[in-house]
């Protein structure tokens, strides 16, 4: 059942906020994701970055995603930046898809002026999205840098379709006050971390994660480690 868009976001003023969007399954949440979210909140020039985790991915099984409640966890756990909110929105919305949850959310963007935060490798396959020319076009959106998916994504059908639409990267700090379509594309420090190797690792055992390790991941990231 979906929530009124006024419970949404059920916590103080946003208006006229530069606020990062950062969607994903964070399954598990590692310190890549959080070097992203530190370098787009300084590059953008951002006041907060909002962690959307997802209910689900779409595009993958379903079995291979760990319950919500644990992966909103897990991300409060490694997003320890006051300026970082983690929340579970497409739930609250009843949404599966980026496109719908933008939607549930219209009246709400109309108060702050938000960016769409997502890595090369996730914006290589955009196209695959529901209706993501109109997510192009909701938007402004801000794409990361990723190990090994950099020319893929600039050599992708989103990329090719919205060519016209490209802030240089020197112009990052404009894009929250850029209409969409608009995009950026944010070189910076690679990190080798994965949601898939680090299920991988532990399916396989050799991964044993205490709880004191997320807070040492996001102490690297902020470092630039």
């Amino acid at each position: 059942m979906s929530a009124p868009v006024s419970t949404l976001v059920p916590f103080g003023r946003i208006h006229g906020r530069r606020i990062g969007l950062f969607g994903g399954s964070f399954n598990p949440p590692h310190g890549g994701h959080l070097a992203v979210a530190e370098v787009a909140l300084r590059r953008l020039k951002l006041d907060e970055i909002w962690w959307l985790v997802a209910t689900r991915n779409p595009l993958k099984d379903p079995r291979e995603v760990s319950d919500l409640p644990q992966r909103l966890a897990q991300t409060r756990a490694l997003a320890r930046n006051p300026r970082f909110r983690v929340l579970g929105l497409e739930r609250r919305a009843g949404t599966l898809y980026t496109a719908d949850l933008l939607d549930a959310l219209g009246p709400v963007l109309e108060l702050a002026a938000f960016v769409w935060i997502m890595g090369a490798d996730s914006f290589a396959t955009l196209h695959t999205w529901g209706r993501w020319r109109g997510i192009m076009r909701r938007l402004p959106m801000a794409v990361l840098d990723r190990p090994g998916w950099r020319l893929k994504a600039l050599a992708s059908p989103a990329a090719r379709a919205f060519a016209r639409a490209r802030l240089r990267e020197d112009e990052a700090p404009l894009l929250a006050d850029t209409a969409p379509p608009a995009w950026v594309f944010l070189t910076m420090p690679l990190r080798a971390e994965s949601s898939t190797h680090l299920r991988a690792r532990a399916q396989d055992g050799s991964l044993r994660r205490r709880p004191h390790d997320e807070i040492s991941l996001a102490s690297m990231a902020r470092r630039g480690a």
